[in-house]
């Protein structure tokens, strides 16, 4: 059974530009897509990162639009140094349109992906049924052109009978060329490899699921893959889809039921969501009353309050004006004063003395009757603003995600990672807020921003403070409670960046950096066994000293650090540059049996030796452990200064005030502090003894979570 042409134009229509595909290309996910709107996608990606994302850039074709979800997923731009041209943009990777799934097409760029001609007949068939009644004329005839009967797809033209039996005379190789009816649709008899474009694809790679030629298998990018002969390939599929489309036409009566429940579902939802306005608006209009309540109460009491005073007022008035002369009560006192009978006068001037004397008291100390003022009727809405702008629709089925203090990092900047309970991602983005923690703010204001994944990188965050942060997922118009607030404190000073030097003073005898020099690894071989023989005689073994690449001239900075827990012995501090050959060639920076706790030699005057011979100021770490240095100020019970070793540790020098702090850079808790002298340019400074590591911090960078996953 026939399908008819018109039934299938939803398949014929393009993603992007919503119209019938024009040389269709096929993209790794399998999705079709134009080979014009490809490259305008590429274009209008390039120019959004190029204009930093604004919103007028994303309107650069007119026949696409970019969403902003896919604007945020995409923050990479294509990897080759093409320089670019009309024809060809730099970018490679964009969203495809039908399922938004990352496509790279590579360093080929839209030339490594294969044309669709098996589409483009079928549009070009539909375009054909659309316009039946529009003859595709001759290519050769003389003006006027007559109706052409054929079309050669070897020479990619169309003929009436009598050109076509011009130009393909009978017994010539013309005459053995393919033709087919009136089409303007050509496409190439032999499909040939977009990568070796000198090569007929004869394989198809089932990983890869596209066809390939033997160079893509000998030594191209399918060497490892498995693959079939095209023609297994075609008897294969062809049966599937044979298959396939038999058991679908079998099931009809199956289909149209669904399409009869579906139709009675598209009617359910509609009049659900009539319901569901009803009841929201329902909703609003309660609060509004609330409001409204509210509001006329506060307005019924400002303007009681007002007449009150108003009235308290104009009576002060009154009595002012009443000690004017020949006015109210002064007047009447001028009157009295002309009595001439001493008894009468009595009678009434006393009543009228007193009432002068307040007068005359009130003006002397003269206080408005009433404020003027509305302080106290000052609405504070500015919790319940924060309640309506979180008023959202809740539902039970959205899983409230949980902020993975374990995976959060904070350094540099902040890396927060959350997941959900049942590790399921039925959000399609997460709301991530934030905000610092201040005792003097009274109101809370936070910062905002959406993410599309489980993580989110925030920088620009102020040194040696407490933040907030919580997240909740979002699904449509459908939101999820908050997570639970996580407070994480960012580090005290700057971060300071640098790397292992393996230059000055580096022993690679007994020490061994990683290629990045973001590592040093003490391997207790027999360079330590032999030295350790002294021992019996009192001599000492050595400490293997290595400082950072970079010093520090001024200011306050902090760098973070973790010592693997099999660590025998690792000293961390600062050494000034002045000091540093001291530090390489200096023999009493060691350890001896005679400091050992169950020696019974460790007498003050060693103390006294040992801290003064010493060219760095550092602090002892291994077997677990943290050391607070002997000190006067610090504990003398030896077991009060011992602390269990963080499982990351930082050290914050501040070079104006000179003091050094060793911190536990996981809560950002100083565990001690001393002062150092900073005259000169201070190096980060690390000694190893015996079987120890030490890695530097990696910096939280916009790729970190990513590269981490990688590995």
């Amino acid at each position: 059974m026939k399908v008819a042409i018109k039934g299938i134009e939803r398949e014929l229509i393009c993603p992007a530009c919503k119209e019938l595909f024009t040389h269709p290309l096929i993209l790794p996910c399998q999705h079709n897509i134009c080979h014009k709107c490809v490259k305008e996608i590429l274009f209008a990606f390039e120019d959004s990162f190029a204009d930093g994302g604004s919103e007028s850039s994303n309107q650069s074709s007119p026949r696409i639009r970019i969403s902003a979800s896919s604007m945020d997923r995409i923050d990479r731009i294509n990897r080759s140094g093409r320089k670019r041209n009309s024809l060809t943009p730099r970018s490679t990777l964009f969203p495809c349109p039908s399922c938004q799934r990352d496509i790279d097409l590579g360093e080929r760029g839209i030339n490594g992906l294969f044309r669709n001609f098996t589409l483009e007949t079928i549009v070009e068939r539909y375009r054909q049924a659309a316009r039946a009644a529009i003859a595709i004329m001759c290519d050769f005839c003389k003006p006027p052109p007559q109706e052409s009967t054929k079309s050669c797809m070897d020479c990619s033209a169309s003929y009436c009978n009598e050109c076509f039996k011009i130009h393909h005379p009978w017994g010539t190789v013309k005459a053995q060329h393919e033709y087919v009816g009136p089409t303007t649709n050509f496409r190439p008899k032999i499909l040939m490899c977009p990568e070796h474009e000198m090569e007929r694809v004869n394989m198809y790679c089932e990983i890869c699921r596209r066809p390939v030629c033997h160079l893509c298998k000998l030594g191209g990018g399918h060497a490892n893959h498995r693959v079939t002969t095209m023609s297994t390939a075609y008897k294969t599929l062809k049966e599937k889809l044979s298959k396939d489309i038999e058991y679908l036409i079998s099931k009809e009566s199956q289909v149209k039921a669904h399409i009869t429940q579906l139709d009675l579902l598209l009617k359910e939802t509609e009049c659900n969501s009539e319901r569901a306005k009803q009841e929201a608006s329902q909703s609003f209009e309660k609060l509004y009353h609330v409001l409204e309540e509210k509001k006329s109460a506060a307005l019924r009491a400002i303007e009681t309050s007002k007449n009150i005073r108003l009235e308290k007022l104009q009576t002060q008035v009154e009595e002012y004006q009443g000690l004017l002369e020949n006015n109210g009560l002064v007047g009447y006192a001028q009157e009295v004063l002309k009595e001439t009978d001493p008894s009468c006068f009595v009678q009434t001037a006393k009543q009228l003395h007193v009432r002068i004397q307040k007068a005359t008291e009130s003006l002397k100390s003269f206080r408005p009757a009433a404020e003027t003022t509305f302080e106290d009727f000052v609405v504070d809405t500015a919790k319940q603003e924060d309640i309506l702008s979180d008023l959202s629709f809740h539902s039970n089925g959205l899983e409230i995600p949980e902020i993975n203090e374990e995976q959060c990092r904070m350094y540099n900047k902040a890396l927060i990672s959350w997941e959900c309970p049942e590790k399921t991602d039925s959000a399609d983005i997460y709301v991530l807020e934030y905000h610092k923690l201040n005792k003097e703010e009274e109101s809370v204001t936070w910062q905002k921003t959406e993410v599309c994944g489980k993580s989110k990188v925030i920088s620009d965050l102020d040194d040696d403070s407490s933040y907030a942060f919580r997240v909740r997922g979002y699904k449509g118009s459908i939101c999820s409670p908050w997570s639970r607030e996580v407070i994480m404190r960012t580090p005290p000073a700057p971060v300071f960046s640098f790397l292992f030097d393996d230059k000055c003073g580096y022993n690679n005898e007994h020490l061994q950096l990683n290629p990045r020099r973001t590592s040093v690894e003490s391997r207790a071989g027999f360079p330590l066994l032999l030295g350790s023989e002294r021992l019996q005689v009192g001599c000492y073994t050595t400490l293997d000293y290595i400082i950072g690449d970079t010093g520090i001239a001024k200011g306050k900075h902090f760098w973070a650090f973790s010592v693997e827990a099999y660590s025998y012995l690792v000293k961390v501090g600062v050494v000034p540059s002045n000091k540093i050959q001291k530090l390489f060639h200096n023999t009493h920076d060691v350890t001896s049996p005679r400091y050992e706790q169950d020696s019974g030699h460790d007498s003050g005057s060693e103390d006294a030796f040992f801290d003064s011979s010493q060219p760095c100021t550092l602090v002892t770490l291994g077997m677990k452990k943290f050391f607070i240095p002997a000190t006067p100020a610090a504990p003398k019970d030896p077991a009060s200064r011992i602390l269990p070793l963080p499982s990351c540790l930082g050290v914050c020098l501040d070079c104006d005030r000179g003091r050094v702090g060793f911190y536990d850079a996981g809560r950002m808790k100083c565990l001690y502090e001393c002062e150092v002298d900073c005259s000169g340019l201070m190096y980060p400074a690390f000694a190893l003894m015996g079987g120890a590591a030490v890695h530097l911090e990696e910096a939280v960078t916009a790729k970190y979570r990513e590269y981490h996953d990688d590995i």
